[in-house]
């Protein structure tokens, strides 16, 4: 079995001089929280091009109900809030990165503010913070409810429109970042690029950020937009990127379950109100498994839901929250979505299941966004900084995105040519030949369902060694036919990045003989203490190195441009 197959560095072949060639100071990939903030900071010394795969309203931002974590009240502090994030993390967080990004949300949310993004408020006017599962205090700010995310990007586009130096590529598909070579320590040059009215680019970049969000689609329960495919991930991978404990999915414990429909993501602000969980028989399971009952840290609950509906046979529990006050006002889009259904929360019980929902690995990086490849930063959910561990506590996605967009934004200006007119425009040479494959075809649609099917059913909430076994050798079998193909559209593309990535993240699971916060293994059910923490893996190693400390290096020390690994 081939552990980590199709390690080939482009998906097509192209010589990058016959292209069209764009040229900017800094490319972010991606136009979520992150990228958008990172724009926004970059733009004020140099041009930005940011390249959206589709629409800003498209991102996994912009599905976000959730809120923000952040320490906004006398009542609360940085530290409290990091006690509650490592506690979350299972022993696997990053203490530095943990404490930096706690002590800048103050900062950071009131930079928010100051640029127009409109939270709830009480009636006095002073911020309406909520509580949710992990956390300790109420610390979590909204907007309308249970539409953060999309408020959030409105406010971050509305902020970059005035700037005539960036650029929004709408439904620009990113295939492949550029490097001069494939050799350790070549730096990123920009990006090849498709657009369905414009075709293949390349835009070169002084700097390059990636902010292209998770992988939630490559399971088949999932919380996630189509458009969640990985790609970020993969093509980081292929460049020379290290990805970081990529055995770590968040599963959200509470999607609206109704066969054939989307899974609709339930808030776990819902919880945070009042709402109880309860069991097919109408029992409410989680007072007995966790001291905060329904407000365990999501693993938990996520687990407990996953046991309880193996032992009762079960499609789905119940969110009960009918005795939540004012639940139409204060989940207006939750309460629309549901009356879709007919289901109508002051008298009806919501039926609930896990789903994907968060990739809680991903691009090692320091914390200023630098990744292992010089001149590509990562930040936002395709990024590992440490802070989340093996367990992302609720609502500190979206602070994360925005402390480390701007700080990823920051050494992007410093790069920029200060001046507006973007790097040198001249094109480097860049060949790639990809030999055309002799293997049979497999049907695309066809790989992709049976590939989420196999990961929702064996590299879910729960895992053990020869189910895992058995989808890395589906995994390879797979990419022998699919990895070795050319393909002119974005559905293969997507495809052939989902195979790499589910690759990487099932032998990740694998090779992880233990059990530690979002990664459950029934055959090593405890943490093992006496083994090393982190795993990293990059395309060029055969197997992943293990190791205790990922030592991510802090903001004074930014004379290093590459982090050891």
């Amino acid at each position: 079995m081939n552990a980590l197959p199709g390690q080939r560095r482009y998906l097509i072949p192209f010589r990058s001089t016959l292209l069209p060639q764009i040229f900017t100071d800094t490319l972010v990939i991606g136009a979520g929280a992150a990228g958008l903030t990172a724009a926004r900071i970059a733009s004020q010394r140099g041009e930005v091009i940011v390249a959206s795969k589709g629409r800003l309203h498209q991102s996994n931002t912009a599905w976000a109900q959730g809120g923000i974590a952040g320490v906004l009240d006398k009542a609360d502090s940085p530290e409290l809030h990091a006690q509650d994030t490592l506690a979350a993390g299972a022993g696997l967080c990053d203490e530095t990165a943990v404490r930096h990004i706690c002590k800048a949300s103050t900062r950071s949310l009131r930079t928010l503010l100051d640029i127009g993004f409109r939270v709830d408020r009480t009636d006095d006017g002073g911020l309406e913070l909520a509580q949710e599962g992990g956390h300790s205090t109420r610390r979590i700010i909204h907007a309308d409810g249970d539409a953060t995310g999309a408020e959030l990007g409105r406010a971050l586009a509305a902020a970059l429109a005035p700037s005539p130096d960036v650029r929004i590529f709408s439904d620009c598909f990113v295939l492949d970042l550029l490097t001069a070579s494939d050799e350790p320590g070549s730096p990123c040059l920009g990006a090849i690029t498709y657009h369905r009215k414009f075709g293949l680019q390349v835009i070169w970049a002084t700097t390059t950020i990636l902010a292209s969000g998770g992988c939630g689609t490559v399971w088949r329960e999932s919380s996630n937009p189509p458009s969640a495919t990985g790609d970020g991930l993969a093509l980081a991978y292929r460049a020379g990127a290290t990805l970081a404990d990529m055995a770590f999915m968040q599963f959200h414990p509470t999607t609206l379950y109704i066969a054939g429909a989307e899974r609709l993501l339930v808030s776990e602000a819902v919880r945070g109100e009042g709402a109880h969980l309860l069991d097919p028989s109408m029992n409410r399971f989680m007072v007995g498994i966790h001291e905060r009952a329904e407000l365990a840290p999501r693993d938990v609950v996520a687990s407990a839901i996953y046991n309880t509906l193996r032992t009762t046979g079960g499609s789905h529990v119940w969110l009960d929250a009918r005795h939540v006050e004012d639940f139409e006002t204060r989940f207006p889009g939750i309460y629309s979505r549901l009356a879709q259904f007919d289901l109508h929360p002051e008298t009806d019980l919501i039926p609930v299941n896990p789903a994907a929902h968060y990739m809680v690995g991903g691009v090692h990086t320091d914390l200023e966004g630098r990744t292992d490849v010089p001149q590509l930063l990562a930040v936002g959910e395709v990024a590992s900084t440490g802070l989340h561990g093996a367990n992302r506590l609720a609502s500190n996605s979206l602070l994360e995105a925005i402390v480390m967009g701007e700080a990823a934004g920051r050494v992007a200006s410093e790069a920029s040519s200060g001046n507006g007119a973007g790097p040198a425009r001249k094109p480097t040479k860049i060949v790639s030949d990809v030999p055309s494959s002799k293997r049979g075809e497999l049907d695309l649609t066809d790989v992709r369902s049976s590939l989420r099917s196999a990961m929702w059913r064996n590299v879910g909430i729960e895992r053990n060694g020869p189910t895992l076994g058995d989808v890395a050798e589906m995994c390879d079998f797979w990419s022998r036919y699919t990895l070795d193909k050319v393909f002119d559209d974005p559905f293969g593309w997507e495809t052939q990045n989902m195979l790499q990535l589910a690759s990487v993240i099932v032998t990740s699971a694998l090779e992880r003989e233990e059990s530690r916060g979002c990664h459950r293994r029934t055959d090593f059910p405890q943490p093992d203490a006496t083994s090393p923490l982190h795993d990293l893996r990059n395309r060029r190693s055969p197997t992943a190195e293990w190791t205790a400390n990922l030592q991510r290096e802090t903001n004074s020390e930014r004379d290093s441009r590459v982090i050891p690994t």
